[in-house]
């Protein structure tokens, strides 16, 4: 096993916390977050552990940058899939992760000094809640979703109950489920793409597995917060009493700067569009990207683009693996890229909206940029994420599971795309003002959330006094 640092423990001493993140691009970089911000109290040292291949990819996106003094990463051999061929045979990939990594985790922390003090790990890491409880250390489950799909994934027995699983996509037409605890009224099209992909067997099991651990956990970390989730969170707190901790979107750095001198996980060349972003009107600009994981088809790609250029907007479109694209002028309107820095981007004053897959990441760095969002789920969380940004918070539209079917069936067409684009981009139009006025009272209730006294502000020092109190796991996990 190769083990590395960027850093030496710098003679920290006191708590020491082990952060193991579940090894994809949307779980690491929440976690380095959070322990970016644990690591801002400088009693604590850190250790930040990922396979081999992530180890490199973090390092060479960090460039000249260095983490804090007493925060430290370490890797585990490579046991699983590589990142590049993830989404080739993702059963396979995930299999992998539930039973390939427990044992090289479990030799590293024989290794690690000082002694450790608590566990953070990724809640679809169920074996190191096994790890630290067989060692009484205390584990943090951290749940990188949005709070309502941690209850439709907990709940999935009682879905299950009332449709059969996996729920065939020719029987999901447009009806909707209520009896979700703290999820609002939703269409089963719009539940999680878990529930009716042709895949659901295999990992709705290893999600399972997943929750079976869960409340074995001391704490439960929730990537979200009531100003967002008020129903969903106070549902999973009456699962897990005392020990559901809320901790504001930790995806979001506390401001551009500061994301761009620290350390984000990618494996891709990024781009600085600064210069061309500064050339362009406030608002005027739409920024376009469907994530770093699951791909639309050819057609699709090709509907986008000639979507794009009808609507006569400006934009700046995030395209892996699409080389013509970048050849193409788009009348000048338009800038292709094959990877940036997202929340540098969405912060620009010329942004002015996002069509997006909806991942949660994603998701929450687009409201705490307060633009109006064009969604594009694809699969997995995507489509419920969809759902809450249109109905629930009322904060965009729908280009993409507007229709029932599966969004692999659904090939939306380049005219419909331009006039979404051009009806959420035109400041004149009442509905884009709206949007934009929810969007703007959303991300001030989401900066609140995390200032000073705010609830996740609260709530994350609660969680920090009680990691720092190094108190028996025994002493501090509470009965389900």
């Amino acid at each position: 096993m190769v083990v590395r640092s960027i850093n030496t423990d710098g003679g920290i001493s006191g708590v020491h916390v082990v952060a193991m993140p579940y090894p994809g691009q949307g779980h690491i970089n929440p976690m380095m977050n959070l322990c970016k911000r644990l690591a801002s109290f400088g009693d604590l040292l850190i250790t930040f552990v990922v396979t081999e291949e992530w180890l490199s990819f973090i390092l060479s996106s960090a460039g000249s940058a260095t983490p804090p003094s007493n925060l430290r990463l370490r890797s585990l051999p490579n046991v699983i899939p590589s990142e590049r061929a993830r989404a080739d045979d993702f059963p396979a990939f995930v299999e992998a992760v539930y039973t390939k990594m427990e044992e090289p985790f479990e030799r590293l922390l024989d290794q690690l000094e000082p002694a450790v003090s608590a566990i953070v790990a990724d809640s679809y890491l169920p074996w190191a809640v096994a790890v630290g409880n067989r060692r009484d250390i205390p584990v943090a489950s951290l749940w990188p979703m949005a709070a309502s799909v941690f209850s439709m994934l907990y709940h999935s027995d009682v879905v299950a109950e009332h449709h059969p699983f996996p729920i065939p996509i020719s029987e999901v037409g447009k009806e909707y489920v209520d009896y979700i605890p703290g999820v609002p009224r939703i269409r089963l099209a719009d539940l999680p793409t878990m529930f009716h992909s042709s895949t659901a067997v295999d990992l709705m099991r290893w999600i399972k597995e997943s929750f079976k651990m869960v409340p074995k956990a001391t704490w439960l970390l929730l990537n979200s917060c009531e100003e967002l989730e008020a129903s969903a969170v106070d549902a999973i707190r009456s699962l897990l009493p005392s020990r559901v901790h809320p901790i504001r979107p930790f995806t979001l750095p506390p401001s551009p700067s500061q994301e761009k001198a620290g350390f984000v996980a990618s494996y891709r060349a990024e781009v600085d569009c600064s210069a061309w972003l500064d050339g362009r009107p406030p608002n005027s600009v739409l920024y376009v990207s469907l994530g770093s994981f699951m791909s639309v088809s050819a057609p699709q790609v090709v509907e986008i683009a000639f979507g794009l250029r009808a609507s006569g907007c400006p934009f700046l479109w995030i395209a892996r693996e699409q080389d013509w694209l970048a050849k193409e002028d788009f009348d000048g309107k338009g800038l292709v890229v094959p990877w940036c820095r997202q929340m540098n981007v969405l912060s620009h004053p010329s942004v002015g909206g996002f069509f997006t897959h909806c991942g949660w990441n994603s998701t929450t760095e687009g409201i705490s940029a307060g633009v109006p969002f064009l969604t594009f789920p694809i699969a997995a969380d995507q489509t419920c994420n969809s759902k809450m940004i249109v109905e629930d918070w009322k904060i965009g539209l729908r280009v993409r599971g507007s229709n029932m079917g599966s969004c692999d069936d659904e090939l939306v067409g380049r005219e419909k795309i331009a006039e979404m684009v051009r009806e959420v981009m035109d400041l004149d139009r009442k509905s884009s003002k709206e949007m934009r006025r929810r969007g703007r009272e959303l991300r001030e209730a989401l900066n609140r959330a995390g200032q000073r006294g705010g609830s996740s502000d609260v709530s994350f020092d609660w969680f920090l006094n009680q990691v720092k109190a190094k108190r028996r796991a025994a002493d501090l996990r509470l009965p389900v």
